[in-house]
């Protein structure tokens, strides 16, 4: 349940459409629900005025869809990250509104999408092969009420690619750059604009990246201030704290 919903609970108690007994019925599960093996928060959304996420590595698909049952019962969107083929043939096999994204293992139910950030969400590639962390940190921003443009594939290795973007990277309120190799892409964008801007190192690059380790500690030592970065992988989480950042 998120303020809207709460506050419009509220309102149909004082005009007398919903009784106390009918509205405490639909509150009951706050502020979480025990299903033994997990207990769903169903308050997340009106304390962080962002809905719960379910993180599906090392679930179950029957645990997965459990959880997303319950939620789905009060939550308008719902957001499943790193789910297998299998949890997701699940999943939709039980509510079939779930959109399935193969590349980052996302599973979103988008049932209310207005807009509510203030300004776009830019979502930057450096490499093809950074997409799929991309994805997931475009998919959370957007299933979290924001405007994302996503621009793909223009790494330093080909620096002109970078500056034939510039225009569309100055007018985002905030940025998100997924980078692996060397990671020096952020600092590259950093240096370019005035909005914050979130790096996500990648674990792609030949041996001596180290699964990414090489990229997070590039981009940690940024020189570009307004930089700041995330986990390796961790595209939700920076679509997440873009969206903190974004929202009114």
């Amino acid at each position: 349940m998120d303020p809207d919903q709460l506050r419009t609970l509220l309102h149909q108690v004082q005009a007398g459409a919903v009784d106390v007994d009918g509205a405490i019925e639909r509150l009951r599960h706050m502020p979480f629900e025990d299903l033994g093996f997990a207990k769903v928060d169903h308050h997340r959304a009106l304390r962080h005025g962002i809905p719960e996420v379910v993180f599906a590595k090392g679930k179950t698909p029957d645990q997965v869809v459990s959880i997303a049952g319950h939620l789905l019962e009060t939550a308008s969107n719902v957001l499943i990250t790193r789910a297998s083929r299998e949890c997701a043939e699940a999943v939709q096999g039980k509510f079939c509104e779930g959109e399935w994204f193969p590349l980052s293992g996302a599973i979103r139910f988008w049932r209310e999408r207005s807009v509510r950030g203030k300004g776009t969400i830019a979502v930057v590639t450096a490499g093809t092969s950074d997409i799929p962390v991309a994805e997931e940190a475009q998919i959370t921003a957007e299933v979290m009420g924001n405007e994302v443009a996503a621009i793909h594939d223009i790494g330093v290795a080909g620096f002109h690619r970078l500056m034939q973007s510039r225009e569309r990277l100055m007018e985002a309120r905030v940025i998100i750059v997924c980078a692996g190799m060397e990671g020096a892409l952020p600092s590259a964008v950093g240096g370019l604009v005035s909005c914050p801007v979130i790096a996500v190192p990648t674990s792609v690059g030949y041996g001596a990246s180290f699964h990414g380790l090489a990229a997070l500690l590039g981009m940690l030592n940024s020189c570009a201030s307004n930089v700041s970065v995330v986990n390796i992988d961790n595209g939700f989480g920076a679509g997440y704290v873009a969206s903190l950042i974004n929202r009114p």
